[in-house]
């Protein structure tokens, strides 16, 4: 069992920065694949950025690459995600998700997900 407790969010102009975290309980989350997710109303959710269980592996989705960072830091059981020159359109509620076993980039294959946290971006 993991839980997943996401912070960070916020209102910010259009050009600037937020860093999100996921704070993770249990004592397997360093065996997890972690995925930050978003969901604008209206819209999918959608993969934003993926990390795999040793932070060697990531993937990015085409509208946050050279913008957007993942990391973790398996230490203090957190995932982080770096979001600078940030667009109106990033404007979504941001989820935290776990995925046991496998680096994947399927939305269904996170098992565990966090309660979001609200990115505005004002242009």
């Amino acid at each position: 069992q993991v839980q997943l407790v996401e912070s960070g969010g916020g209102l910010v102009q259009a050009g600037g920065s937020l860093r999100l975290s996921c704070a993770a309980s249990g004592r397997t989350f360093s065996t997890y694949n972690m995925g930050w997710f978003r969901q604008a109303p209206g819209k999918e959710r959608e993969l934003v950025a993926a990390i795999s269980w040793t932070g060697g592996r990531t993937h990015y989705a085409d509208s946050v690459k050279g913008r957007f960072t993942i990391s973790r830091d398996n230490a203090k059981n957190t995932v982080y995600l770096q979001m600078n020159s940030l667009k109106p359109e990033d404007t979504s509620i941001y989820y935290c998700a776990a995925a046991p076993y496998i680096f994947t980039l399927a939305t269904n294959s996170y098992n565990y997900w966090g309660q979001g946290t609200q990115v505005t971006v004002s242009s």
